[in-house]
């Protein structure tokens, strides 16, 4: 049975839009992204979902907290869930925090390190990695000022990313093709979204399978 991770943030995690420091809940496990993706490529695949809202590639994030760092937290969720046949990359929309003070080159060299810290652990059989790039944000409600002139940087992610994906020469997926963030809060996704994404993903998951079966 071929294994999947999905690592990703709070879109990856199902967090639903928010109006204020509450927040507002977290979709059900069949209406995430992940799930449906599963539900798509069906029981002879196993999708493993791990997201964690704040998640950033590689930035420590002292006003939130509790191990963002996706980097540092990559080689424990890598070896707990092997062996792995694919890895679904979904980062960057944090990093786009005004906090953090990057650019879309930055994020993007970024998910770059996240590459090679999969390929570093040596895992066997090595992965295939799918590098997503989130859709555009937009600085709207409550989350706006956090993420001032995130919203021009975001358009600029894909193409970054893509060429960095080339570089490294792994798969690429521009979530924008089928995903949009919801006004509200500009950075999470409707349950419409979520549906759409996962079947987007399952295609893709399915391709590497397949190339990796032919491989």
């Amino acid at each position: 049975m071929p294994v999947v991770l999905c690592y990703g943030d709070s879109n990856t995690h199902g967090s639903m839009p928010m109006s204020g420091p509450e927040g507002a809940g977290r979709y059900s496990r069949d209406m995430r992204w992940p799930g449906v993706a599963a539900a798509t490529l069906g029981p002879d695949w196993q999708v493993i979902e791990e997201g964690l809202g704040g998640r950033t590639t590689v930035h420590e994030d002292v006003v939130e907290g509790g191990a963002r760092n996706g980097l540092a937290v990559l080689p424990a969720a890598l070896h707990s869930h092997k062996p792995l046949d694919v890895v679904v990359l979904m980062l960057g929309t944090n990093d786009l925090k005004l906090r953090f003070s990057v650019t879309a080159q930055d994020i993007a060299n970024s998910c770059g390190r996240l590459i090679t810290c999969i390929r570093d652990q040596r895992l066997d059989p090595d992965p295939a990695v799918l590098l997503v790039c989130p859709p555009p944000i937009v600085e709207t409600g409550y989350l706006g000022a956090m993420f001032a002139g995130g919203a021009e940087k975001s358009r600029a992610l894909a193409p970054a990313i893509r060429a960095l994906a080339g570089f490294h020469g792994v798969a690429f997926y521009d979530a924008a093709e089928v995903a949009t963030v919801d006004p509200l809060d500009g950075i999470h996704y409707s349950a419409d979204t979520h549906t759409a994404l996962g079947a987007a993903m399952a295609l893709q998951i399915e391709r590497l399978g397949q190339q990796r079966l032919r491989n």
